[in-house]
């Protein structure tokens, strides 16, 4: 995520979190940020080693308070194959996540295709489901790591 998009995200971060009355602090503000400059998702514990540099003596427990705050409001994502997170691209609106993600350089990326929420969500509803996180985690090779193979 380049600077002006991270800039864009923390300011609607900040913004979302005071129209729902809950606190954006400095803590999950900083994992909100590492999440957002990583190239790649991470968990909890690469978390905690980066938050070093930033908090003095951070403890496991509030590097995971600061992860369910974010994933409660929208601002990360989990990704349960991976046991990381990322930020969220887009957390100006509740959406369904779709990640693509690569099993060659780890790179991960977000989609947002309306009809793929819709088909799950009516797949959902036929058998009587209701969806909590609507959350789809494709493995793959990603279009570079493809073109590298194939020169």
């Amino acid at each position: 995520m380049n600077n002006e998009t991270l800039s864009r995200v923390l300011e609607q971060a900040d913004a979302l979190c005071h129209e729902r009355g809950v606190r954006l602090t400095e803590q999950r503000k900083s994992v909100l940020q590492l999440l957002c400059v990583s190239d790649k998702p991470l968990s909890a514990y690469e978390l905690l080693e980066q938050m070093r540099g930033v908090v003095k003596n951070p403890a496991p427990s509030t590097v995971y308070r600061a992860l369910d705050f974010l994933l409660e409001q929208g601002l990360a994502h989990k990704l349960e194959s991976l046991h990381a997170y990322v930020g969220c691209a887009h957390p100006d609106h509740p959406h369904a996540s779709q990640f693509l993600i690569c099993d060659d350089c780890g790179e991960v990326a977000e989609v947002l295709d309306p009809s793929v929420a819709k088909s799950l969500k009516a797949a959902g509803k036929a058998v009587g489901f209701r969806t909590k996180r609507p959350v789809v985690e494709l493995m793959g090779t990603c279009a570079q790591c493809i073109k590298k193979r194939d020169e």
